[in-house]
């Protein structure tokens, strides 16, 4: 199911309050999953431990669906059965999206994000609806500002896992290489997730994003419009933020005051 599938028709749609309760924001790092990580599992144990206390949080807030988001090759919503891999990553491990007793999965092929996505779920006991959404790197504004609406399909409550990864340029060692831009712009971002605050994420600069090979980009601004959209104050709560292996990586957590 695609996302223009879910487009509204009348200005009035677009008015309404989008029914957003909750959001955790993660990285996805297939490194996370103890099994791609081998011997070097334990230095991610602090970052894992981030995921698991946004994801208990968002989970407390009583969601009757949540959406996992992240990027992917194309834009558009999966519905289950969906399932993701880390074959390509040396282990021999799938993650279904919203696991059913009984079922062998099968379905839509999730990207890495919402397959890390996915198995961070599934550490959880989870009784909501989940459903997924992959959102293009390069999306636009008005992709952006769709999906951020489409949202609402999903009600009355609905709990947001976004998952991205901050700038891939944080020193020589880094997949981007050192990028003396990397460090403010990702600092900016940790601000944004702590203090709930949408305008700069979705103020954040799409080529600058790019540039600094930031996979987060698209999924944190349709957060942002998420929120936007539903309207009221909202706090954020920022559990991690670091570098570890130079690509940035925050976790955080959004409710509705």
């Amino acid at each position: 199911m695609t996302g223009s599938a879910h487009r509204r028709t009348g200005a009035s749609r677009y008015r309404e309050r989008v029914p957003l309760v909750a959001a955790a924001v993660c990285p996805h790092p297939p490194l996370l999953v103890p099994e791609v990580a081998g011997a070097a599992a334990a230095e991610l144990d602090a970052l894992r431990a981030a995921c698991d206390a946004a994801l208990s949080r968002l989970l407390a807030a009583e969601p009757d669906c949540v959406v996992v988001l992240g990027s992917g090759p194309s834009t558009e919503w999966i519905i289950p059965p969906a399932i993701g891999t880390l074959g390509p990553f040396g282990v021999d491990l799938t993650v279904p999206l919203a696991p059913t007793p009984g079922e062998a999965g099968g379905g839509a092929v999730l990207p890495i994000s919402l397959t890390i996505g996915a198995w961070l779920l599934a550490r959880h006991p989870v009784r909501a609806r989940v459903v997924g959404v992959q959102v293009a790197p390069a999306a636009s504004a008005d992709e952006v500002t769709r999906l951020a609406e489409e949202v609402d399909e999903y009600r009355p409550r609905v709990g947001l896992l976004t998952m991205g990864d901050g700038s891939a340029c944080r020193g020589q060692k880094s997949p981007g290489y050192d990028d003396p831009r990397a460090q403010a712009y990702d600092e900016s971002v940790a601000t944004a997730l702590a203090s709930a605050d949408a305008e700069a994420l979705l103020g954040l600069d799409p080529v600058l994003s790019a540039e600094l090979k930031v996979a987060g980009r698209a999924p944190w601004q349709v957060l942002a419009g998420a929120v936007h959209a539903a309207g009221g104050d909202w706090r954020g709560e920022l559990h991690y933020a670091a570098a570890p292996y130079g690509v940035a990586y925050f976790v955080a957590g959004w409710e509705a005051a």
